[in-house]
């Protein structure tokens, strides 16, 4: 029998739930069926809550270097706006997840919103970058409690059995982000000391505000959560994300062998995260499941993860670096954005249109099959490469993205699901880590691996330049410098082709290890089967 669906206005008390209808975890709302303006206006504020969670920080690592000079700090020291950032976005499901299912969903919001709208209003009236350091750690927080709202949102839209799709959607959501920040003009931005990017963060977080109170979530189960020993895991787990992240974005700029400092960061991170281990092996209720975290499952999945994220870092670093040798900026680069943006789409989009269960681990292979496709193309570029060359090359790495991000949280959730509730925390911790650390992780060994090789190429130039070669004489006739620079572009563009093909390794690695286990478990299964012909599993896999 259909249930009708629930009044626009009616108070939460007043309407009786069904069994179905009932959250999967405590902390999530309910579910009930709904009329189609509410699924719609659900649809539009997880929209808005999406951008609220990814556009401002997008728009802050795309725009890094006019911001240094705006905020009156060098382009190594605006990258530690970055490192907050990530350092509290990891962090914050250690706290979020158990907030909301000890006070609901709308006071942890408020609670998340309302002080970062203070901080960025603050930052329109006196501009400082220790200001922005504070904003950007709020906004870390806030980024995270809003990518579960896109969730909870979107969940009301779908009926159970296509209730997955809300996380495919949700995910892919936030992706947009980059590319929506690439195609906004950089000077406007910076008018009067960011005064543009701080009202597009403020706009957007009044508008996630203002959608959530228009059209509010069902109520949610609230339960005893917190346990005293969480703030001491809290306390040792930020700090150590912080260091490793400013080693992460910072290693290449200031050269790991060059900054003893860096080293010692890495040391004290490390010892911390071994101190976070201890406390969760020694309490009772542990906020991270350690053994859970350690088995061979969650360690897959985090590492195929964390190497399809390593191998997108090709597409905001090794690409842009090519075109920025060749003398191209920010707004030349509209047409690139626009294909990059839609072939994200259309990942997301044939995701959801193709996810099942048992497809999981084979879209995964061909979403890193494609992103390896992508990154061969790239690999043939030349000084001359512009950005309609890079259209079809680009749009596949895009589509790679989104077409593997929702199934692998899928995958994963999956997995919590297996073992029980209360392993929420510990997988939305790891997921956080592999994409979070991924990122950075990527970037910094792409980039330091191009400039590793920019050297070589560079030495290889120069040892085969003969002073008697003609062409060698005519630039030389140009000035020493006029011939540096050539030898240093060309360099740098051999090196970005290198680091292209390294993508393309990892990710063709990467696939081939998806298979190799697929293979594995088939034989597993076999074998049990031959083993034991009355079980399930033997029916199965006849």
């Amino acid at each position: 029998m259909t249930r009708k669906p629930v009044p626009e206005q009616m108070p939460a008390g007043e309407y009786a739930f069904a069994p179905h209808e009932r959250p999967t975890l405590p902390g999530s709302p309910y579910a009930p069926n709904h009329p189609v303006s509410r699924k719609l206006g659900y649809v539009g504020v997880a929209i808005i809550m999406a951008l609220a969670a990814s556009l401002s920080n997008a728009i802050v690592s795309v725009n890094s270097q006019p911001l240094a000079g705006s905020l009156g700090v060098t382009t190594t020291e605006v990258t530690w706006l970055l490192a907050v950032y990530v350092a509290f976005n990891a962090s914050a499901n250690l706290l979020l997840i158990k907030a909301r299912m000890r006070f609901g969903i709308p006071p942890v919001m408020r609670a998340l919103l309302w002080p970062y709208m203070l901080l960025v209003f603050a930052e329109l009236l006196w501009p400082s970058f220790s200001l922005a350091i504070v904003a950007r750690a709020a906004g870390g927080f806030l980024a995270a409690g809003m990518s579960s709202l896109v969730i909870y949102n979107l969940m009301q839209v779908f009926p159970a059995k296509y209730r997955p799709l809300a996380i495919v959607f949700a995910v892919g959501l936030p992706q947009l982000a980059i590319p929506i920040a690439r195609l906004l003009p950089v000077e406007p931005l910076m008018v009067n000391g960011q005064q543009t990017i701080h009202l597009i963060e403020l706009g957007l977080a009044l508008a996630a505000s203002a959608g959530a109170n228009l059209v509010r979530l069902p109520p949610t189960d609230k339960i005893p959560a917190f346990d005293p020993l969480d703030a001491l895991t809290v306390a040792l787990f930020l700090p150590a994300m912080l260091l490793l992240s400013v080693v992460l974005v910072m290693g290449r700029s200031l050269w790991w062998t060059d900054t003893p400092w860096l080293g010692w960061a890495l040391a004290v991170s490390v010892g911390l995260f071994y101190l976070v281990g201890l406390v969760e092996h020694l309490r009772a209720n542990p906020l991270l499941h350690l053994r859970w975290i350690g088995s061979r499952d969650i360690l897959r999945f985090c590492a195929v993860a964390m190497l399809v994220r390593l191998a997108l870092s090709e597409q905001t670093y090794g690409t842009l670096g090519l075109l920025t040798v060749g003398g191209l900026n920010n707004d030349q680069l509209h047409g690139l954005f626009i294909v990059i943006l839609f072939a994200m789409i259309g990942g997301t989009v044939m995701s959801a249109v193709l996810l099942k269960a048992p497809r999981i681990p084979y879209m995964i292979i061909v979403a890193a099959l494609i992103i390896a496709l992508g990154a061969g193309l790239d690999s043939f570029a030349s000084s001359l490469t512009r950005p309609p060359q890079l259209y079809l090359s680009q749009a596949l790495l895009a589509f790679g993205s989104t077409f593997f991000i929702g199934p692998a949280l899928l995958f994963g959730f999956g997995k919590v699901l297996e073992q029980g509730k209360g392993f929420i925390v510990s997988f939305s911790v790891m997921f956080g880590l592999s994409q979070n650390i991924g990122g950075l992780a990527g970037s910094a060994l792409l980039s330091t691996y191009q400039v590793i090789q920019a050297r070589a190429h560079t030495q290889s130039i120069y040892s085969h330049l003969l002073a008697g070669d003609p062409a060698v004489a005519a630039r030389a006739q140009g000035g020493v410098t006029s011939l540096a620079q050539i030898v240093s572009r060309e360099a740098n563009v051999a090196a970005f082709n290198d680091v292209a093909r390294l993508v393309m390794v990892i990710a063709i690695l990467t696939a081939l290890y998806i298979g190799y286990l697929i293979v594995l478990k088939r034989l597993a299964d076999r074998k049990l089967a031959l083993a034991d012909p009355s079980s399930s599993t033997a029916k199965a896999a006849a």
